[in-house]
């Protein structure tokens, strides 16, 4: 059909970034939602050139679906829209298929009609059950109620923002064709922060960093990552929930643009033996009032203690955090320590295989947060002074202090540098299952063998907390000290 007859929404980029900060803005300045769905109605009802409105929602497994609905049909039924449970997994069985879907009109979005297509706007839905109760395996629409409840009952907002690393490799769906070559092939070898401006690599970021300015994405920085042809674009923090939003944004636009220029986009945590692994550092906080409740300009570390009981906390849950967010074996596989992977439960300033990394510099200094992420819609975050989420108290649970931090950052690091050094030495990375060995040298662009591993290496598993647990006094109920025969073992220890 000739493009002349059709009249479709179709936005320059600098309009589209106006009416996205707008948008932003409204969902950060929390207007009542009566008043922004009202708004959104009308702009639908008056814009003419807008064909269809696509419905976002996440799945248990962090899986973007989208689905279109015809703008008229949607302006009839906006309170009545449903769908077939049963083919999202983990959601319904056939016989109780039908779900429903409420539009978060917060969560409204327009998007660059090279990359999304003319005459569409985005919207984010909350999954309901038949009944119209929120469903219990909406992960998003959870979030979205912690964190009202939170904003409602103590006046917090919580904020995260997100580095997203990933590979790049030429040709399209190049996982899905990975059994054919057993490779990948990657568009770049340049490295850190080194790449051509016409360079591919380079190219492709440009043109999500571009799409995401137009989004409202509020950009900060954008480059190539450690591996050939990986990278990270940065963006600027929001309320969590917003945030979440904008993680499943990021990989869709980085997935269409990669598409659009013949290539493929992974977001594995290693795709590659050899190489860096991907990381999606999150970066999380708790504010009051417009104050980052984590900075203390008195306080240790410039962290106030509501942050080092967020870190106590952290820590104290961290084997739980894994095993959740280790969901499959690949995930594993990003623990290698010569890789800069977090693989160890203990807080640092400095050491970035910590799971908890904090630097209070100033104001916005940060703490990190790491657990190792999942698979390609996994997570692995930093919890950080500028943004920090806040956790519930365990029930009946005491709390690490910080000796038991610095504790954790004694003893084991010893252990893992120990078997890094000794592993460097031997020049060779252990298979998981069977005990074989693969030269470091192996050759780039192939995945990591015995892939089928129920469990990751022996000399990356998450360390213990046992042998610092056995020196802690148990007579206090609110805080773990540590004995004097305890730090005479650990004196011993260090000698």
């Amino acid at each position: 059909m000739p493009t002349e007859l059709r009249d479709f929404l179709m936005l320059p980029y600098g309009e589209l970034e106006d009416l996205n900060l707008e948008a932003k803005q409204q969902r950060k300045d929390r207007v009542a939602i009566g008043k922004i769905q009202e708004g959104r109605l009308k702009y639908l009802t008056d814009e003419r050139r807008i064909k269809a409105v696509t419905v976002l929602f996440s799945d248990l497994e962090g899986r973007l679906h989208m689905l279109d609905y015809d703008k008229k049909f949607l302006l009839k039924s906006a309170d009545n829209l449903t769908f077939d449970g049963s083919s999202i997994r983990g959601f319904t069985p056939q016989r109780e298929s039908d779900l429903r879907l409420a539009l978060d009109w917060n969560s409204f979005y327009w998007g660059p009609a090279d990359v999304f297509g003319p005459g569409k706007v985005l919207v984010f839905g909350d999954v309901l059950d038949r009944d119209g109760s929120p469903f219990a395996a909406d992960i998003r629409g959870i979030l979205k109620k912690f964190a009202k409840e939170c904003y409602e009952r103590d006046g917090y907002t919580l904020n995260a923002a997100n580095e997203i690393e990933g590979f790049v490799f030429q040709g399209l769906d190049a996982e899905r064709h990975y059994h054919e070559r057993g490779r990948f092939d990657y568009v770049n070898t340049g490295g850190y922060y080194h790449s051509l401006p016409d360079d591919p690599l380079r190219m492709f970021i440009d043109t999500v960093a571009e799409v995401q300015r137009a989004m409202g994405f509020e950009n900060e920085k954008d480059h190539p990552e450690v591996a050939p042809s990986q990278f990270e674009i940065n963006y600027s923090y929001g309320e969590v929930v917003a945030a979440a939003d904008t993680v499943q944004l990021y990989k869709l636009i980085c997935r269409q643009v990669a598409t659009k220029h013949g290539m493929s986009v992974s977001f594995l945590p290693k795709p590659i033996v050899g190489v860096n692994g991907n990381g999606m550092h999150t970066n999380v906080s708790v504010s009051k009032g417009g104050k980052n409740l984590f900075w203390d300009a008195a306080g240790e570390e410039k962290l106030s203690a509501f942050g080092w009981q967020f870190i106590d906390r952290t820590l104290t849950h961290g084997n739980d955090t894994c095993l959740m967010l280790n969901s499959s074996v690949n995930a594993y596989r990003r623990l290698d320590p010569h890789f800069e992977a977090p693989n160890q439960i203990k807080a640092s300033a400095v050491a970035r295989g910590s799971m908890a990394q904090h630097a209070g510099r100033s104001p916005r200094g940060r703490t990190r947060r790491q657990p190792v992420h999942g698979d390609a819609g996994g997570l692995q975050d930093r919890s950080s002074g500028r943004h920090q989420r806040r956790q519930e108290p365990a029930s009946g649970r005491t709390l690490p202090t910080r000796q038991h931090l610095r504790c954790l950052d004694e003893l084991p690091q010893r252990r893992m540098d120990d078997e890094a050094a000794r592993r460097r030495r031997q020049g060779t990375v252990c298979r998981a299952q069977t005990g074989q060995r693969r030269p470091l040298s192996a050759p780039a662009g192939h995945l990591r063998e015995s892939s089928r591993s129920p469990v990751p290496p022996r000399s990356v598993q998450p360390v213990s907390l046992e042998p610092v647990l056995a020196g802690v006094d148990a007579r206090s109920p609110a805080l773990l000290r540590r004995t004097p025969a305890a730090r005479q073992r650990t004196n011993a220890r260090g000698a």
